[in-house]
């Protein structure tokens, strides 16, 4: 890894909404460091996730869904945005080709445009692609739009193309040595990581606005060579999406406790002991204190 032509470098992961930001992480660096849901603005926060190869190592950052923020959670997400940008030293622009030309993709393009890093344009979701020549037709209006240095195709879901785009990226990185150790894979402490896990299957088994109004801290954690004992508290707005999230005699709160474990215990490479909790917090999501409270870097005491 020390060698003189290593090379090592900070690439964001920026695009609207549900474009597969987080999928494209997980398969980039082959682990589970960001969760995955099919509904929008499930990512908050931006992460790192690390791969490291004799040729060097790239930090990729994932990024919350760029959209205008309405409440204080939107706006920390979007300042988790620009945290993600600074400094970088390539973006990877990732756009949905099953849904091309939409305005949040121009806005997203004119971010990209101000940032003035070097830039690649990824097509996701290829895979899905009905008509293959419509490819070549994006391509050529997203470069009316912008010089991109490259313009790749992929699927983030099935990793069709992703070994192709890491080859690009080590080509425009920096020669530098490595950031992080060799076994880095993520910069989100554990027990955020796990507040993340319960999150996602929250918003698996619940609907409309429950996901959205929803946050997961992580109160008390033990662990063992062989046992994780964790206590969480399941934040809400209201009465009624508490009762949600608890269902009827305890069910659905059991359920996602349930399948949490499940990721858990594959994580963690251990047993884990989940006990959750829910309490409502009215409109959290509006009040600064409380959402800077969820920021992982005051875990890690960052």
């Amino acid at each position: 890894m020390e060698n003189a032509s290593s090379k090592s470098g900070f690439v964001v992961i920026l695009g609207r909404p549900n474009v597969g930001k987080s999928t494209l992480l997980n398969h980039l660096v082959r682990s589970k460091v960001a969760i995955v849901t099919p509904k929008p603005q499930t990512t908050r926060d931006a992460i790192q996730g690390v791969l490291t190869r004799p040729e060097g190592q790239i930090v990729f950052v994932d990024s919350p869904g760029i959209h205008e923020p309405s409440l204080e959670l939107g706006r920390h997400m979007m300042s988790e945005v620009r945290r993600a940008t600074s400094g970088c030293h390539l973006v990877l622009l990732l756009v949905d080709c099953t849904k091309p030309d939409q305005a949040g993709d121009r806005a997203v393009i004119e971010m990209v445009k101000d940032l003035e890093t070097p830039a690649f344009l990824v097509l996701n979701k290829v895979d899905l692609l009905k008509e293959k020549p419509q490819l070549l037709l994006q391509i050529e209006k997203y470069r009316e739009r912008h010089s991109f240095l490259e313009y790749i195709p992929i699927s983030a879901m099935k990793g069709d193309n992703v070994e192709a785009l890491i080859t690009r990226v080590f080509l425009y990185l920096p020669d530098s040595p490595p950031y992080y150790p060799e076994d880095f894979i993520t910069d989100q402490p554990e027990r955020f990581l796990a507040a993340e896990l319960i999150r996602e299957q929250i918003i698996f088994q619940t609907q409309k606005e429950v996901p959205y109004a929803t946050a997961v801290m992580i109160d008390e954690w033990e662990e063992s060579e062989k046992l994780l004992r964790l206590l969480a508290t399941v934040y809400t707005e209201r009465d009624s999406q508490k009762a949600i999230l608890i269902g009827a005699r305890g069910a659905r709160m059991k359920s996602i406790g349930a399948k949490a474990r499940r990721q858990l215990e594959a994580r963690f490479g251990k047993q884990v002991y989940i006990e959750l909790f829910v309490k409502v917090q009215p409109r959290w999501r509006n009040r600064p204190g409380f959402v800077k409270s969820l920021d992982f870097r005051r875990i890690a005491g960052g």
